[in-house]
């Protein structure tokens, strides 16, 4: 196979949440941008969101080139996807859907162009299965909401996957600002939503006992320990709090608690009663704010970590081990 060519053309397929987000954050970083949806009214949706997104990516800044006008839109999925030279598929998560769409696909598409997929909960050893002729160019481009904003991107092959597929998505991640992980093995959920569900599993236990109202549970994790994983994962946190004897100090220390702890950590049913529960402590916590200024919120604070960590990244002073 001939070297592959350089990504400057994307196809987006979907364009609800993520499929908008994505579109955002490749076109202010200069990519040509075509998004196909079936959904009515989703180019109009899709370019509202990219509008609003705009002065976020402006001010976190733009590459050369970055501009609104490379969007296209089409309805149709043979003509969105011809030239492109990588597929950001953002569909429902309906493994017939993924198998017939991904069919479709590798019979559209040449082999060299990869086709990632946003997908939080399926495999790709399950969607590459329809693939007959270039499974091997499939790949999980997994990004955390919204994708324009928050550098995640979770890579993870399928069976047939190649490694020359994977080396070449986290290098065009990479290109596009973000921070890849690689997983070795695939696992339901992957592994940030597999964090976020652990600990949305305590949560909900501790509104279920009545240990705690929604609101205090989530002042306790976003001013408490979610303001340090917002500058470093648990492990480096660990060997911060051995003090100066690091990370092996910690665990002469806190082994036996932590591990008591686990003993005791709750398993709770989302039965109707716990869910109005926590529907109805969700929107006295939100009191008078909307889905729209909730958000505004969360993204003019994201920002601000964001510039924050590229200013000491570029330092040197962000690697503290």
């Amino acid at each position: 196979m001939s070297q592959p060519k350089p990504i400057r053309r994307v196809a987006i397929i979907g364009t609800g949440v993520i499929g908008a987000s994505w579109a955002a954050l490749f076109l202010a970083k200069g990519l040509e941008v075509v998004a196909t949806d079936v959904a009515p009214d989703a180019e109009a949706a899709l370019r509202r969101f990219v509008a609003a997104a705009w002065p976020a990516l402006q001010r976190l800044g733009l590459a050369p080139g970055a501009t609104q006008s490379k969007l296209t839109f089409t309805a149709a999925l043979v003509d969105a996807v011809k030239g492109a030279d990588l597929v950001q598929e953002n569909g429902p998560e309906k493994i017939d859907f993924k198998r017939t769409l991904y069919r479709q696909l590798d019979d559209l598409l040449p082999p060299d162009v990869i086709v990632a997929s946003s997908s939080s909960g399926l495999t790709m050893s399950e969607i590459q299965g329809a693939c007959e002729r270039h499974p091997e160019r499939c790949v999980i481009g997994h990004p955390f909401n919204p994708p324009h904003l928050v550098p995640l991107v979770e890579i993870v092959g399928g069976a047939k996957t190649s490694e020359d597929t994977i080396r070449r998505a986290a290098e065009f991640y990479t290109a596009m600002g973000k921070r890849t992980i690689r997983l070795n093995k695939e696992v339901p959920g992957h592994v940030a939503n597999r964090l976020q569900a652990a600990l949305a599993r305590e949560v909900y236990h501790l509104v279920a006992e009545g240990v705690v109202s929604v609101a205090d549970v989530d002042t306790a994790l976003s001013w408490g320990p979610g303001l340090r994983w917002g500058i470093m994962g648990q492990v480096m946190l660990n060997h911060l709090g051995g003090g100066q004897g690091g990370i092996e100090h910690f665990f002469k220390q806190f082994t036996g608690p932590m591990t008591a702890w686990w003993k005791v950590l709750g398993s709770p049913q989302l039965t109707p009663e716990l869910q109005q529960k926590l529907i109805d402590g969700a929107h006295a916590e939100a009191g008078t704010r909307s889905i729209e200024e909730l958000a505004a919120e969360r993204d003019e604070i994201l920002i601000g970590l964001i510039e924050m960590r590229n200013k000491v990244g570029k330092t040197g002073q962000a690697k503290v081990a």
